[in-house]
């Protein structure tokens, strides 16, 4: 985040004044980013941080990573800490920290969104390109209602709530049909096409789904072939995802069983772009790949 010429300290110009239609989450984070400066530049360290707001190690950290809502109290207590006087400046920040508390449209699914999916619906919302390579499943912005519900059965067995994951699914894609979409780039493991989620029915429906996505012009599929061979992402399945706003890092995610990692250390999101554009090398063009995804239909 740029500082004032001529000062190492942050200053609230930093952030700006971004327009109302700044998603919550983008927010949270350039907020979170802009405390974090702050209590460096004061040479405060986390565990002192904390305790100012009768909080946790963590708990600061989730809040300058924008991974949680903003407290005004504990949005006082730490510009007080910082030493930030300025009442207009004061004001700034806790204008924008309510802001970034904005309830997201996925909030209406809370009953079925862990806590660790929430930043991930989140970052879909305000990225400007997601990348993302699949070894087992068609990745959620791609999925078909019935595929969808096909891979959520696989874990659970209540129908409302099945129906409740499916259709938090199916509205995340909307994502990909405003005026102004994220570029959408997949790197999908050819053994995906062949495991049959769902049924046959379903799966075959996925498989024409995946070729009418591949011609919107944000959207572009690849597949890594068995032929390929080994190849450098042997670590499983990540997504990548960029932001416009030149103050947000990219981020990579990487999901468990129960849980995700959202990383975002630069020297670590490199290393996976780098991953990500080999995987893109070593894959089939765009229209090799849909040529294949065809030749499995056919059989399918």
């Amino acid at each position: 985040m740029v500082t004032a010429a001529g000062s190492s300290e942050p200053t609230v110009a930093s952030i700006g004044a971004p327009p109302d239609t700044v998603s919550p989450t983008v927010l949270r984070i350039l907020v979170g980013a802009y405390l974090r400066r702050l209590r460096e530049a004061s040479r405060i360290s986390m565990e002192d941080a904390a305790y100012e707001i009768r909080g946790s190690h963590s708990k600061i950290s989730r809040l300058e990573a924008g991974r949680v809502s903003f407290k005004a109290r504990d949005i006082t207590d730490l510009l007080a800490l910082y030493g930030v006087t300025d009442q207009r400046e004061r004001e700034i920040l806790q204008t924008l920290a309510m802001r970034a508390n904005a309830v997201g449209w996925w909030r209406e699914y809370a009953d079925v969104l862990p806590a660790w999916l929430d930043a991930l619906v989140g970052l879909e919302d305000a990225a400007s390109q997601i990348r993302a390579y699949e070894v087992q499943f068609v990745p959620g912005l791609l999925q078909t209602e019935a595929y969808a519900g096909g891979v959520i059965m696989l874990r659970y067995s209540n129908p409302r709530e099945i129906g409740r994951r499916v259709a938090l699914r199916m509205e995340r894609q909307t994502v990909l049909d405003r005026p102004d979409p994220p570029s959408l780039g997949v790197v999908l493991d050819e053994a995906l096409l062949r495991r049959a989620i769902g049924g046959s029915r379903a799966m075959r429906e996925q498989l024409k789904h995946l070729i009418e996505m591949s011609e919107r012009p944000n959207v572009t599929i690849q597949v890594i072939p068995f032929q390929a061979g080994g190849h450098a992402a042997a670590g499983g399945a990540f997504s990548l995802l960029h932001f416009a706003e030149n103050d947000l890092p990219d981020v990579v995610y990487l999901e468990q069983l129960t849980g995700a990692q959202y990383l975002d250390n630069p020297d670590t999101v490199v290393g996976y772009r780098a991953v990500m554009e080999e995987l893109s090398s070593a894959s089939l063009s765009p229209a090799s790949s849909i040529e294949l995804i065809r030749s499995v239909l056919r059989r399918a």
